[in-house]
């Protein structure tokens, strides 16, 4: 089975924390039964993170995390207890011409146009197009926003016509089609 495209989009880069941070921090895992040599890619149920009092607001938060947020989080903090900076970057799954042009309710032809005008932004691998599927979603939301304003546009001419003006009915024969 073959592994998504990604690409990397929000990037951060957290410094190494100085010797004494660190070594406190790796202690802190330590009693969490946490090593900085292992991966944490789900770190099991009932994992939570607490913030002191006074931290966000009144009180003590706790938050529960998901088993793989949670192993995420670990493997941020062993990384850092281990006196690595770590550097943060959020994937995103690239699309193929066939998917961008599914999730988009469009013809594969269609989107070629759509790219080849600029109207929706597109890398290529190759000769092979790819999207990102917040391009498709930007893209089908702006045109459902310009779609909702040209009915709104259409609309407001012929109720306003309408306002007040009342068609009075011709007599019978009396208009000027088929008149020679």
């Amino acid at each position: 089975m073959s592994q998504p495209l990604t690409a990397l989009g929000h990037h951060a880069r957290i410094d190494a924390l100085p010797p004494a941070e660190a070594a406190a921090l790796r202690a802190a895992l330590e009693t969490l039964g946490v090593s900085g040599q292992e991966t944490h890619e789900g770190a099991g149920p009932g994992w939570s993170l607490t913030a002191p009092a006074g931290a966000a607001g009144t009180g003590e938060l706790a938050v529960q995390l998901p088993p793989a947020a949670a192993g995420a989080v670990l493997e941020l903090l062993a990384r850092l207890a281990a006196g690595d900076g770590v550097e943060l970057s959020s994937a995103q799954t690239w699309l193929n011409t066939s998917q961008a042009a599914r999730l988009a309710g469009i013809s594969a032809t269609y989107l070629r146009n759509l790219t080849d005008a600029g109207e929706i932004p597109v890398s290529y691998r190759g000769s092979h197009r790819r999207f990102l599927s917040a391009d498709i979603t930007a893209w089908v939301a702006a045109r459902e926003a310009s779609r909702e304003a040209a009915s709104a546009d259409a609309e407001a001419p012929a109720a306003e016509a309408t306002k007040g003006n009342r068609a009075t009915p011709t007599p019978s024969g009396t208009g000027t089609r088929g008149k020679k």
